[in-house]
């Protein structure tokens, strides 16, 4: 196989598709922006002092896999929050935000064949596409199994046939969800380690939304795995600073897991990684030490999800996220509410088809919205009641 032919299998990319379905018709009104996923909190104004600090390290060819201070602050801030025990040097690599670490991570671990035919990659659908194109440019075959409203918004890879699941060589999950908001509850990622365990394959947990929750912390995959005593190389998990702490610029992120899968993680990223600069690096080391900020943060996002159960709680079909910060609003099209929204009121939203894929002439994500409320609280409250108006009433 090709690389084009296997990329001819991935549909467009979902916003430069958008801008095809809205820019070429006006605005409705003012623009309000509830695509993209892209912090607009505030960060730490402490920051820019460090960077200052350290700019001579600029001079500096950094460290792939990231500082020794770096990646002891992480170790750190994985025991505080998951009460998980990692040896900094040879089971965390620093990476540069999860997309990338998501898709170097399937390039160096998923092997040629599994069982003597092409392995399998399975994804949730919807899903983030890194997902998809890390499947493909390995080789290896993607499933896209439906997380819907009947499977608590978690796709059941149980339900997959024998033979699939003993093909298969790595199960993307990401909980908090992107875009439903749903939490992986500890049984299920009991569930589905001893589902990976069974049929040996690799699970990695996209959990870059985890510091964003309205209640209780959501449960982390490594914990459960250690609690468990699974395979130390059975999971590996993915967080970055970027939701967290408002960072999306920083691009910086880390993988940690077993001690075999991270070296060939690292064996990779000499090869062809792109490093953190130094004085970047210096930023992430303070910036995973500190929980101020982060509070600060949920606080505000909180405060967000109130917002939107005061609009949309008497929309059928309504569910109320649990974490992160994305709206998955029901509706009968969801490119035909994209369009009549920008048309009418201004608002950009995102199909929900855009994020899933057709499988069996269904596609999960055709009768639904997406909308990041990562706008301030004035104008998430303007964009969401012109929402409301256009398509509710």
């Amino acid at each position: 196989m090709t690389f084009p032919e296997r990329f001819s299998d991935l549909p467009e990319y979902a916003f430069p598709r958008l801008r095809g379905l809205l820019d070429v018709h006006a605005a409705g009104g003012d623009v309000v922006h509830m695509t993209i996923g892209e912090p607009q909190h505030d960060f730490p104004d402490w920051i820019l002092e460090i960077i200052a600090k350290h700019n001579h390290e600029f001079r500096k060819y950094p460290p792939n896999a990231g500082s020794p201070e770096l990646l002891s602050s992480i170790a750190a801030w994985i025991k505080r929050r998951f009460g998980v025990v990692l040896e900094a040097a040879s089971q965390i690599s620093a990476v540069n935000g999860t997309r990338e670490g998501l898709y170097n991570a399937a390039m160096a671990l998923c092997p040629e064949t599994k069982n003597g035919e092409v392995p399998v990659v399975l994804t949730p659908n919807p899903f983030y596409q890194v997902y998809a194109v890390a499947a493909l440019s390995v080789g290896a075959e993607p499933i896209y199994v439906a997380a819907t409203a009947d499977t608590g918004f978690m796709p059941d890879y149980a339900s997959l046939p024998e033979d699939v699941l003993d093909r298969t060589a790595i199960a993307y999950i990401c909980s908090p969800s992107n875009p439903q908001g749903a939490v992986a509850s500890a049984e299920y990622w009991r569930d589905l380690i001893v589902l990976a365990e069974k049929h040996d394959f690799q699970i990695f947990a996209d959990e870059c939304y985890s510091e964003i929750y309205r209640d209780a912390p959501p449960v982390g995959a490594l914990e459960v795995a250690r609690e468990m005593g699974a395979d130390p190389e059975r999971v590996l998990i993915f967080h970055s600073l970027s939701k967290r702490s408002n960072l999306p610029g920083l691009r910086s992120g880390f993988v940690a897991g077993g001690p075999k899968s991270i070296a060939r993680i690292k064996q990779l990223r000499d090869f062809s990684g792109a490093p953190v600069p130094l004085p970047l690096q210096r930023v992430a080391e303070r910036i995973w030490a500190d929980e101020v900020h982060v509070e600060k943060n949920r606080e505000l996002y909180r405060e967000k999800f109130d917002i939107a159960d005061e609009i949309f709680g008497d929309v059928e079909g309504y569910v109320s996220p649990e974490a992160g910060f994305f709206l998955w609003l029901p509706v009968k099209d969801g490119e035909a509410a994209a369009l009549k929204a920008w048309k009418e009121t201004g608002v950009r939203v995102l199909p929900g088809a855009y994020l899933s894929r057709d499988v069996d002439g269904k596609n999960p994500g055709h009768g639904y919205i997406r909308v990041a409320m990562v706008a301030p609280k004035i104008e998430m409250r303007h964009g969401l009641t012109r929402l409301k108006r256009c398509l509710y009433s």
